[in-house]
């Protein structure tokens, strides 16, 4: 092994033992940059047609419903719909009462992708760039959130809309759902949304996906890991609370950290992956709620979290 193959695998450590400390206050940061940004973006989270929200926000017993409002336009992610959900994901990520999300749409279409309308040369290259930085962020926020995130999918979800699928942690469709990268066909390659579904599913898949434009079912899309699980439409509901309310129970810090070295590991080679689990079950030993599970166990009594990030011992 070389000096400097030894000096990155140092500085990875390094970075390791940052990591399950900072993970929540890197979440309190991009909270603070949503926030201002949603501030700046609130008078156009409306429908121009309606006078109905975008999205939709509902919260109880720790589940976020988060609900795409918009299925006259096919819960297309225009501007303003990436802005209104981008303002629902980060709304008091940070609060011990926010356990899972799930995100779902109203009509027949999950949704379509981006509104075209807005990618014409009227609109120019800085509103192009606006959009899709915006709907980057989303997806990025969508992982780097400390909560898992469910999609709940009953329809068509196409382009970015595939996208949305790809990006969440989880996502419960029903059989009659299909899932497509069409813009080849309308001169625009899913180069953005490519980069969610090719770390989902196997490269050839991705690959056909991208270059014919072909719609896949719902059962292909679990055999090639773009969706967990695969439900008859009256069970959606049923099944994706259910998964919601088992994540509920468990401790909400534990959880986080999890998910965040989880997005970690899955970029790092086997021995870098390795060296970040090892470190950070260390530091998950650490957290109270970490020695109160263990204690349950022992005593053979069911946990009681505190749902905060605090130290049992250092």
């Amino acid at each position: 092994m070389d000096s400097q193959n030894t000096g990155s695998e140092c500085e990875d450590e390094a970075a390791t033992g940052k990591m399950a400390r900072s993970v929540l206050c890197t979440c309190l940061g991009v909270l603070q940059l949503g926030r201002k940004t949603a501030l700046l973006s609130g008078a156009r989270l409306y429908s121009q047609s309606e006078a109905e929200p975008l999205t939709l926000k509902q919260q109880s017993d720790g589940i976020r419903r988060i609900i795409l409002n918009n299925p006259k336009k096919r819960n297309a992610l225009s501007l303003s719909m990436l802005e209104s959900l981008r303002e629902n994901i980060l709304a008091d990520v940070d609060s011990e009462d926010l356990r899972v999300v799930i995100l779902s749409a109203k009509g027949p279409v999950f949704s379509s992708g981006h509104d075209l309308k807005e990618l014409t040369s009227a609109q120019g290259r800085e509103y192009h760039t606006k959009v899709f930085h915006t709907c980057s962020e989303v997806m990025t926020l969508i992982q780097d959130i400390p909560v898992p995130v469910i999609a709940m999918v009953n329809g068509v979800a196409t382009a970015a809309g595939c996208q949305l699928v790809a990006s969440c942690d989880i996502a419960v469709v029903t059989e009659k759902s299909t899932f497509a990268t069409p813009g080849v066909n309308v001169g625009l390659f899913c180069s953005t949304p490519a980069v969610a579904i090719g770390r989902a599913v196997p490269r050839k898949v991705a690959m056909e996906m991208l270059f014919t434009g072909t719609p896949i079912s719902a059962h292909d899309a679990l055999l090639h890991g773009l969706v967990s699980k695969v439900v008859p439409e009256e069970q959606l509901e049923e099944e994706t609370l259910a998964i919601a309310q088992r994540i509920c129970k468990a401790s909400r810090p534990v959880v986080a950290l999890g998910k965040a070295t989880f997005q970690r590991q899955m970029a790092q080679g086997r021995d870098a992956a390795y060296a970040t689990a090892s470190k950070v079950m260390v530091d998950n030993l650490a957290l109270r709620d970490g020695q109160e599970g263990i204690r349950a166990f022992i005593e053979k009594r069911k946990p009681v979290w505190s749902h905060k990030a605090e130290k049992a011992h250092d």
